[in-house]
């Protein structure tokens, strides 16, 4: 596998993207990686604390209560009323370009912002400033190939929407999750988790488009588990006339002869019949096959950190070469 590194940070713990900032560190992370951080929880205690956060310019994070008939966000502040004004819930509300929606879902959600101002017991707040900030200092410094923190928020079936930042959305597409077909990403990951992506694009928007299967390894690092005359489990994901396709890893696929009765998403036993990296195949004989509830393994990544120049999935002197070149 040839993989060219760069640089970047990536760990949830310190932040996706930083900057100094009054002799602090400003992160930017999904929304909900911050709640449960000492710092963010000290910030939040009291009148005092949430004035010293507001000084230093600190990113805070609790949760939204309430969105109201005007659609302000209602947060949790303790003995004080916070409230993030409707033009101030998100990047694009003020011009139309992101949808109210965007508010009335972040309701019982974590949510980040700034301190902007204080009135009596009521702390106005501003999720779009920590989201412009977001995009300026961070999002805005990333290329192809970067491998970042992101949180699936929601799924469709032809992609993952992922918060790439304080709730900004990167669209992950179904052919990108893995090498294996899927029919949905829901066969994959599952809204709320935590991942790793690689930026696969951006456009002249600023969208961002990302890519998974790189992370997943090369079929020579999932294949060396598999020893012919193995008996192991996999998942049906494609049934044909002249064969069934056996998901033995996310990146990894196995053909067994057809048998009359089997459907996609069948829970299988295969036998390894033999593996021939020359020709990128793993041959399969079905022991058995069943329904059954079917959530998704939890995700094995070979790289997770830095980024990717070039990822070569094919095996040494294989016929057929597949590769990513960012």
């Amino acid at each position: 596998m040839q993989i060219n590194m760069r640089d970047t940070s990536s760990d949830f713990s310190s932040g996706a993207g930083a900057r100094s900032l009054s002799g602090m560190t400003r992160v930017f992370v999904p929304e909900g990686a911050l709640m449960g951080t000492p710092e963010n929880r000290r910030s939040l205690l009291s009148e005092n604390t949430l004035r010293r956060a507001r000084e230093d310019g600190q990113v805070l994070e609790s949760r939204a209560l309430l969105c109201d008939g005007e659609h302000n966000l209602h947060v949790s502040l303790g003995s004080l009323r916070g409230v993030i004004p409707r033009r101030e819930g998100a990047l694009g509300i003020d011009t139309g370009a992101t949808r109210d929606v965007a508010l009335l879902t972040r309701v019982n959600k974590p949510v980040q912002f700034l301190v902007e101002k204080f009135c009596g017991n009521t702390v106005y707040l501003s999720r779009r400033a920590v989201q412009s900030a977001c995009c300026k200092e961070y999002l805005r410094t990333l290329r192809p190939g970067d491998i970042v923190p992101a949180t699936v928020t929601h799924l469709e079936s032809f992609g993952a929407f992922c918060d790439v930042g304080a709730g900004i959305s990167a669209l992950l597409p179904v052919s990108y999750l893995c090498v294996s077909r899927i029919a949905h990403p829901a066969a994959r990951i599952y809204a709320g988790q935590s991942i790793r992506a690689a930026i696969k694009g951006i456009d002249g928007c600023g969208r961002i488009t990302l890519t998974m299967k790189e992370l997943l390894g090369t079929w020579e690092e999932n294949a060396a588990a598999l020893n012919p005359g193995d008996t192991v489990p996999g998942i049906i994901r494609t049934v044909e006339p002249y064969g069934i396709f056996v998901e033995l890893a996310p990146n990894l696929s196995g053909l067994a002869e057809y048998v009359p009765g089997v459907r996609p998403g069948m829970q299988a036993s295969v036998f390894v019949k033999s593996v021939q990296p020359e020709k990128m195949k793993v041959k399969l004989v079905l022991v058995d096959a069943v329904f059954g509830h079917n959530t998704p393994a939890p995700l094995r990544y070979f790289v997770d950190s830095g980024s990717l120049g070039h990822w070569l999935y094919s095996p040494p002197g294989c016929e057929k070469t597949v590769e990513t070149v960012f």
